[in-house]
């Protein structure tokens, strides 16, 4: 699996950081998702290689505009490159009345249609071929959720160790049952494929959250997840200076979540922009979060950078693309 981040600001931009949006795909899979769509996100795809014609679905976290004022443009540019697939769009629900204002006011027209889907209808949707999404309400000043992505299917290997021992020689039927089809041999014996395949791996499994100031509010999705993604608008300090009003988490916050819920990899995303990418004249930085977040989580940190991809191998490990 493959997370991309297009967009690691809150709020506005920086010279340096775009607001909210990521990128989610299978590896190797031609198509891909967008968690978000800030205004700017056209210019990351670009760089980032990703066509709009090759988009499955969006999902939208919430309604503020440093998450979803992108969207009307990118549904516009899809179109203009003659996109005819349909789009499939799950958000909170009054996103769609937006949309479909913004569209008619515009005398915006699609080639292609838009297929909605309430996060409340979620759960009985087959939004992807690939991967199982779910929905967890988080707490924000407006209805926010997180999206966990789950494989649908694992590859399942030959048991070869017990195809040898039953006398069956390696060929066409190893092929047969690799597929997960039963077998009926020369001699007339019947092979279950379920008994020659050795058991699957734990399917991979990454969640996106919105902004939250409550992270224990995904505990039990966190369970058998391997990345967490959320947000840490501040450190601690600026949290509390700020007050509970904008209903942000804070890099501790976030980061003794994740420890206690046994999360293997953390990346951090949308920080205020009150904090430079590098430390200098005593300004705030980066470095504070990372620093922050290191005291109270043990696993795989990191913290998002605008274009950074990473790759979540089949061993659970999430490592930079290209390191």
């Amino acid at each position: 699996m493959e997370i991309q981040f297009l967009g690691t600001s809150s709020g506005t931009p920086t010279r340096s950081r775009n607001m909210t949006a990521a990128a989610v795909r299978s590896s190797g899979a031609k198509h891909w998702s967008l968690v978000d769509c800030a205004e700017g996100t056209q210019y990351r795809l670009q760089r980032a290689g990703l066509s709009p014609v090759s988009l499955r679905a969006i999902f939208i976290t919430h309604l503020h505009g440093d998450h979803c004022y992108g969207l009307p443009g990118l549904l516009a540019t899809a179109g203009m490159l003659n996109r005819s697939e349909a789009l499939t769009i799950v958000a909170p629900a009054p996103l769609r009345p937006m949309i479909e204002c913004i569209m008619a006011a515009t005398q915006l027209e699609l080639p292609y249609p838009l297929a909605w889907v309430a996060i409340e209808d979620l759960s009985h949707a087959d939004v992807l071929p690939d991967l199982r999404v779910r929905a967890t309400r988080l707490s924000h000043r407006i209805d926010c959720w997180a999206y966990s992505f789950t494989e649908a299917v694992v590859e399942r290997h030959l048991d070869t160790g017990r195809l040898r021992a039953g006398g069956i020689a390696s060929g066409p039927v190893w092929g047969e049952i690799q597929r997960g089809r039963n077998v009926v041999l020369p001699d007339g014996r019947e092979l279950t494929a379920e008994d020659y395949l050795a058991p699957p791996r734990k399917p991979r499994k990454v969640i996106i959250g919105g902004d939250n100031d409550t992270p224990s509010l995904l505990a039990d999705e966190a369970r058998d997840a391997d990345v967490l993604v959320h947000e840490a608008t501040y450190t601690e300090e600026i949290r509390q200076k700020v007050g509970p009003g904008p209903q942000h988490s804070s890099a501790a916050l976030v980061a003794r979540f994740a420890q206690e819920a046994g999360v293997r990899n953390l990346v951090l995303t949308h920080f205020s922009p009150r904090y430079q990418d590098r430390p200098g004249n005593g300004s705030l930085s980066l470095d504070d979060i990372e620093k922050e977040a290191r005291e109270h989580y043990q696993g795989m940190l990191a913290l998002a950078r605008d274009l950074d991809r990473y790759e979540l191998g089949k061993d659970g490990v999430l490592r930079l693309a290209g390191q």
